[in-house]
């Protein structure tokens, strides 16, 4: 068996993706990589309590120099790439520089709709169903510099249901495309990352 890349996920609320990432950990989905490390940019979310129960070592990034404690993490856990599953903070071109192809972000919407610095979560859905689109849908793609600038991996159009709220709307989106393709992309990237060591 080849080693296993070294995962960490980065998280600011609730954790649904990082539960989907863990899920496919257990049912051997995600065969490749392994969630050794969770790190939150606020104290006290439902995400850092579901990493506790899965037994993956979990952290709060400091409001100043987070970054800075973010590399000193990410050195001792010995992580091979990072997941960004809900995580609200903008990482900084010099961190993504030296992270090439090493960061995976899901993003609810169909690049390059709806997307970029402050398009994130409830808003995303607000701009789709203000525009009046009739699919939408969720992309992971790698993170560079430009926020959700970075190369496409997946994507997976979601039908926009007439009398949808942003919250019915962020819901579908999640248990339809979300959940199933960022286990699918950090497989992917597993395996790769893999093949290199």
């Amino acid at each position: 068996m080849l080693k296993k890349a070294r995962i960490a996920v980065l998280v600011s609320g609730g954790g649904t993706n990082l539960q989907a990432l863990l899920d496919a950990q257990r049912s051997g989905a995600l065969a490749h990589g392994e969630i050794v490390l969770t790190v939150s940019s606020r104290p006290g979310v439902y995400a850092l309590e579901r990493a506790e129960r899965a037994g993956v070592p979990s952290f709060v990034l400091p409001a100043e120099d987070g970054e800075a404690a973010l590399e000193e993490l990410l050195a001792r856990f010995e992580i091979d790439f990072i997941i960004l599953a809900g995580f609200l903070r903008i990482l900084s071109p010099a961190f993504t520089a030296r992270w090439p192809r090493r960061i995976l972000n899901v993003h609810p919407s169909l690049i390059p709709s709806f997307c970029g610095k402050g398009m994130y979560g409830l808003r995303v859905h607000e701009a789709a169903l203000a525009r009046g689109v009739k699919v939408t849908g969720a992309t992971v793609h790698f993170v560079n510099e430009i926020p959700d600038g970075g190369e496409i991996l997946l994507q997976k159009a979601v039908e926009v249901l007439p009398g949808d709220t942003p919250e019915t709307l962020q819901r579908r989106v999640m248990e339809q495309a979300e959940w199933l393709l960022l286990p699918q992309a950090a497989e992917q990237l597993s395996r790769a990352v893999a093949q290199e060591v």
